[in-house]
Parts: C-alpha cells; structure tokens; sequence
C-alpha cells in the first residue's frame, strides 16, 4: 500500500493480482475502508483470461485473496460485493462459488446483468472491505 501519513487515502497494488487495465488503482483504502476495483478472470502472471464462468469466477476470486493478503487482510474483512455479469443466466455458477469462497456470515451482494465487461469478460466481482 502507498500514501502518506498526512493522506487518509492509501493506493493499494499488488503484483500478485491483475494490474490495472485503464486509468485506476488497484485498491483504495480511505479510512479504514477499502474499494477494490472489480476484478475479471485475469491470470496475473500471464495475462490471459480464464475460459468460462465458473474458471473466470474461480480466478476473480484467487485475485480478490490477493488483494486482501497486500492489505494484510481475509475473506472475513469483506463486507459487500458487486458482481457484474453478461448472463444472468450464470447467477447460479457465482452462487456456488461463492458457497466454496465465503462462509457465514456472508457479505452483502449485489448482483446485475451487463451488456459486456472488459475484455470479453463474463463476470467481474467488485470488493468493499473494512480494516476493522
């Protein structure tokens, strides 16, 4: 994490997830709560995105722990989540990822179909966390 002490704002960035692919930051951390941006199937090392739901969910969500680890945080520091989908269709794909990822209590979740994601993306996973 980047930032000073005299800047309630700190620049989260890992190498252990997908970099930025536009003009943001990996995360934001502002008093004790961290935006992170939404992530998709990226294979951070590689660059190259996962087939399919399911494996594009899985890879989301191993980069999400990324993020979490960077700010020395868990799974249990999330507190809600926007899942951005192609096809509502794959809703249950998530729910059942989510089901291996989280355990109760579960964060909150929003969840909406979109016409497309970068990238060709099918689904990509935004992340609000607390430090506390």
């Amino acid at each position: 994490m980047k930032g000073s002490k005299d800047d309630p704002q700190k620049i989260i960035s890992t190498s252990h997830a997908p970099a930025a692919v536009g003009t943001y930051s990996q995360g934001v951390e502002y008093n004790g709560v961290i935006y992170f941006s939404g992530q998709i199937g990226l294979e951070p090392q590689s660059g190259q995105m996962r087939e399919g739901t399911k494996e594009q969910t899985r890879q989301i969500l191993t980069n999400i722990d990324a993020l979490l680890k960077a700010c020395g945080l868990d799974r249990g520091h999330i507190i809600k989540t926007t899942v951005f989908l192609t096809n509502l269709k794959d809703f249950e794909v998530i729910n059942d990822s989510y089901q291996n990822y989280f355990s109760p209590p579960f964060p909150a979740r929003s969840c909406v179909e979109v016409s497309a994601l970068p990238k060709g993306a099918r689904v990509e996973i935004e992340v609000i966390a607390s430090t506390k």
